[in-house]
């Protein structure tokens, strides 16, 4: 059994697992992650996979990165709420762990994860779309994930929705992230509630409108609670625009959403499914995606690293002897 290490670092957490050639996660490690400083954040990565790979046989570590990360995988362009210096950290960690190690876009890895062992397997040509505090992607074309020419493809959530819309921290205006992400979803909460349209929410918040969130939607959500409903049905009518515009380009026979606004399930699902049957160029006239919810939840991220990692050490240099 050849077994690799994936390691999912987000903006708060360092999440890792040693994961078999089947995308089961056998051991499990979290901590924090060190926001501001290179090499602390390269150190705490190294101490997972060193605590993960003790007494088994790993053949290489994949770091999903919450970043731009370059074409050959090697470093990170940019990320907005980590700082990864500028050397190339995959040559960094692979000095100190002596293995081969891969770093991906953590959407990529995710969109990886769910095509080969969630809700995409066995569709050649595929989106994966995230849904968190901001909105992410991957595409796998042809059962090949597509990186571009750079390797910062699939940056979904940056398609302009809303011509001079609400700002976004990539320095454009309107985008889909600014619509129809967590941080939409609680921002539009807190709105609808302070203009008296969410008691329900605001009664669930203590009555403090900076304490409403998203889960709290989401919760209310699966109790058909109206309020709570209607905000969905907004974003998801948004969401299905976005992904109308993609789809007229790439042709995806699927579409995965994941992330954490996708666990309100169908109450989700449904309504978007629902806008996008209309939304699509030609409709009623061509077949359009089908629409699925991811099935890996939080561990597609290291799923995906793990298994990118496993099957890209030759290519990036190192001999396998497995």
């Amino acid at each position: 059994m050849t077994y690799a290490v994936g390691v999912d670092v987000g903006g708060t957490k360092i999440a890792a697992g040693l994961v078999d050639e089947q995308g089961r996660i056998l051991e499990r490690r979290r901590l924090e992650s060190p926001k501001y400083d290179a090499d602390e954040l390269r150190d705490a990565i190294v101490e997972v996979v060193e605590e993960l790979r003790q007494g088994h046989d790993v053949a290489a570590v994949g770091v999903g990165a919450a970043g731009s990360v370059a074409a050959d995988r090697r470093s990170v362009y940019f990320a907005p709420h980590l700082e990864w210096g500028s050397e190339p950290v995959a040559d960094r960690l692979m000095a100190k762990l002596d293995l081969p190690v891969v770093l991906e876009n953590d959407a990529n890895a995710a969109a990886w994860a769910e095509f080969r062992f969630g809700a995409g397997q066995g569709v050649d040509d595929q989106m994966m779309v995230t849904l968190g505090t901001g909105v992410g992607g991957g595409l796998v074309l042809d059962s090949e994930l597509y990186r571009g020419g750079h390797g910062v493809a699939a940056e979904v959530g940056h398609i302009n929705l809303v011509p001079d819309g609400r700002p976004c921290p990539c320095g454009r205006r309107g985008c889909l992230e600014q619509y129809a992400s967590g941080t939409a979803l609680t921002r539009d909460a807190r709105a609808k509630a302070a203009e008296g349209g969410a008691p329900r929410l605001l009664h669930a918040a203590g009555g403090d409108l900076e304490d409403i969130t998203g889960t709290m939607v989401t919760e209310l959500a699966k109790h058909g609670e109206p309020e709570a409903v209607e905000l969905y049905t907004n974003l998801a009518g948004l969401l299905a625009k976005g992904i109308a515009s993609l789809v007229a380009v790439l042709d995806p026979t699927l579409v995965v959403l994941g992330g954490g606004v996708s666990e309100a399930g169908a109450v989700l699902l449904q309504p978007t499914r629902e806008a996008l049957a209309t939304e699509i160029t030609g409709h009623g006239k061509r077949p359009g995606p089908d629409l699925a919810l991811a099935e890996l939840g939080n561990d597609a991220g290291l799923i995906g690293a793990a298994d990118l990692a496993r099957n890209a050490k030759v290519q990036v240099g190192f001999r396998s002897d497995t």
